[in-house]
């Protein structure tokens, strides 16, 4: 399994729409520009968080775009599955009956991979990152 960069920018843009969330839309220039990000880039981001209904769009003039989830009920795994697709690590083979035990020995070993992948990625949430983001900033205020 490969996190690409745009699985690692839809993170960075579902943490921003939290963090930033005042009931009001955010503009994607403003996402880009704090997240540096290139507009046209972070649209198709956007766009398939928006077809996952993660976020939503507002449109009009002082439009843009709003978390559709609370960020507790957002997990990683939704968000990356969003632009990256299964995140399984490898595929199965699925052949149980086969004769080859060391297939069936690996597979078993991929099986263990994939559920502790999915285990990180479905227990932790948006929320999870906006605490983590929350408490960054609390300790470069600490003196």
């Amino acid at each position: 399994m490969w996190i690409s960069t745009k699985g690692k920018n839809a993170i960075k843009v579902m943490t921003d729409l939290g963090i930033y969330a005042t009931g009001e839309p955010i503009k994607v220039k403003d996402i880009a520009r704090r997240q540096d990000i290139s507009e046209k880039y972070l649209e198709q981001i956007i766009a398939m968080l928006n077809k996952a209904k993660l976020v939503r769009s507002i449109r009009g003039a002082k439009g843009g775009y709003m978390l559709n989830l609370t960020p507790a009920k957002c997990t990683a795994r939704m968000i990356l599955e969003a632009v990256e697709g299964d995140m399984s690590v490898v595929e199965s083979s699925g052949d149980v009956h086969s004769d080859n035990l060391t297939d069936i020995v690996s597979d078993k070993l991929w099986d263990k991979l994939d559920e502790a992948v999915h285990s990180v990625l479905d227990t932790t949430t948006l929320a999870d990152l906006l605490e983590w983001h929350e408490s960054l900033l609390m300790d470069q205020y600490m003196i």
